[in-house]
This record gives structure tokens, sequence and C-alpha cells, in this order.
């Protein structure tokens, strides 16, 4: 074999490594476990190990398939669609969710914005500061919001001390408390993707509005933001997703009313042992969260293709 062909197939069969491990990697851990998911959520609760029927067994040849495919049923999710329970988990979920995410644009959204204006000396240890709470556990970090928002806490000692307020406030075990661990949780995954966009923005834009008379914060709402907004979507979408299915944050919290899916799934498959039921919930919190990345992507596919169509008009 000559050299040159010897060439063209490494580099083949390296351009087919790189594409076929991530299809390898997805089709592993995330297709075969959603099919096992997706098969268990036709499935019926059974007092047996696994707890659900129908189980196919491979020995019984196409007539062990046929009665396995015809004990599947939709009655789980009939159930779901039936039960007002599940439809106000779900509506509860995607309004915490939204909620939470328009709080954290507007807090991650100025604090990127001075990170990406400091200095180059600086930069990387505001970006540190952003990063130093991963290096704690999770729960850890909500445990330690219990200790600040219960009614003997450190916030409720520090409003009263200040004269703001006569007594405790019920913070701790209410939405409100739900909506500030969601907030601290998820606020670097907010912070990082809009300072990673506006750090690259070319200064020379905000000067050429300084220029032309723009006040500062003019310039921000008219030439900066705007800049980021691929950054600031691909935030929301890095902190609503996580946040439709959070079970840590409103069980420790919110308080045993705090009515999310993530709760309603850990009951369903824990407490209840109802399998087949849990498995639709997980499902229905998968469709509610793809939703929104298939929104997201379509956006970006006609905010490049506009962009093409201007660069070419501009080209004539």
């Amino acid at each position: 074999m000559k050299p040159s062909a010897r060439s063209d197939l490494a580099g083949r069969l390296g351009r087919g490594l790189v594409r076929g491990l991530p299809l390898l990697w997805l089709g592993l851990f995330f297709l075969v476990p959603f099919a096992v998911t997706l098969k268990i959520s036709f499935s019926s609760p059974a007092t047996a190990q696994p707890p659900y029927l129908p189980v196919l067994d491979w020995q019984g040849g196409l007539e062990g398939w046929r009665e396995f495919l015809e004990a599947l049923d939709f009655e789980n999710y009939q159930m779901l669609a039936a039960d007002a329970l599940y439809r106000d988990a779900a509506l509860s979920s995607l309004g915490y969710a939204a909620l939470a995410t328009a709080i954290l644009v507007l807090l991650g959204t100025p604090t990127a914005y001075a990170m990406s204006r400091a200095s180059a000396r600086w930069q990387p240890i505001l970006v540190a500061l952003v990063i130093v709470p991963f290096w704690t556990s999770f729960l850890i970090r909500v445990y330690a919001w219990i200790a600040i928002l219960k009614p003997e806490g450190l916030l409720n000692a520090a409003l009263i001390k200040l004269g703001l307020i006569g007594a405790p406030l019920p913070i701790l075990d209410s939405p409100f408390g739900v909506l500030i661990g969601l907030t601290y949780a998820y606020l670097p995954f907010m912070v990082l993707p809009l300072y990673a966009v506006m750090s690259r923005l070319d200064p020379a834009l905000t000067e050429a509005a300084a220029d032309l008379g723009a006040a500062r914060v003019r310039t921000f709402f008219t030439v900066t933001l705007p800049l980021s907004l691929p950054g600031l979507a691909a935030g929301a979408l890095l902190c609503f997703i996580p946040m439709v299915g959070e079970f840590i944050i409103p069980d420790l919290l919110g308080g045993s009313d705090t009515l999310m899916l993530g709760r309603v799934l850990w009951s369903e498959f824990f407490s209840n042992r109802d399998w087949p039921l849990a498995s639709a919930v997980a499902v229905l919190l998968l469709i509610l969260v793809v939703g929104p990345v298939v929104l997201f992507r379509e956006a970006e596919l006609r905010r490049e293709e506009a962009a093409e169509g201007r660069a070419g008009e501009g080209g004539r």
C-alpha cells in the first residue's frame, strides 16, 4: 500500500472514531437506559422481582415476543393525564424553573458583565470565585441554607437585629426558600456562559458606540446585550433544564407542600414502589426538558441562516 493510501485510510479511520465515539457514548449511556425506562413505563406494577410485568422471556421465541408486546399498555400515561397531581406537579416544576431562570438572568447578566470588564489580572480570580462553590458537596451547601433560612437562623437573626422585622419570617419550607436555593445553586451556570461570550466581544464596538454619544447603559442594552444573547440562551438552558427535575432543593428547603416532578418521581419509585408509573413520570420529565432544547436549536439555525443571508447580500 502506498504511503498516500495509508495516510488516507488513517485519516478516514480517525474521522470515523471522532464521529463514532460520541455516538457510541450516547447510545450506551442515554439511548439504552431511556429504552429500558420507556419499556417499563408501558408495564404494570407487580409484587415480584423486578416489580413490574411483563418481563421478556428470551427463550420464548416469536410467541414470547407476541405475548410480551400484547401485555404492554398505556395505562400509566392515562393515569398521568387523568390525575391532577401529575399535571399540577409538571406545571409547578415549569413555574419554579422559569421564575428561577428569570431571577438568574437578572443576577447573572450584570455579574458576568462586571467580570468581563474587570482588568486582565482580576478576571481569573473572579472566575475562580464563581467556581469555588463546586468544590463543596451540593448536599452540604443546601443543608447550609437550612441553617441560614430557618426561623432561628442567620438571616432572620440579622433582620431582627437590624430592626427590619419584629418576628422571624417563614422562609424555610416555603416557595421563597425553594427559589433562593435554586438561584444560589445554579447561578454559576448562568454566569460562566455569559462571561465566556462577553469577554470575547470586540471592545471597538463599545468604543464606537461611546464615540457616537451613547451612554454606558445604552451601549450595554444596544450593543453588549444583543451580542451576548447566545451565551444568555445557553446559560438559561443550563439552568432551566436541571431545575425542572430538581429534587434535593424542594425536598429540603420547600417542605412537604412543595410539589415538583422530581419529588413525585422519587415518591413513586421509592415509597410506592410503582416502577412503571415512576418511569412514565421520568419520560414526561424528559419531554418537558427536551422541548426547550429543540426550540433553542431551531432558533439558532434560523439565526445562522439569517446571518448567512445578510453576509451573502453584503458580498453582492
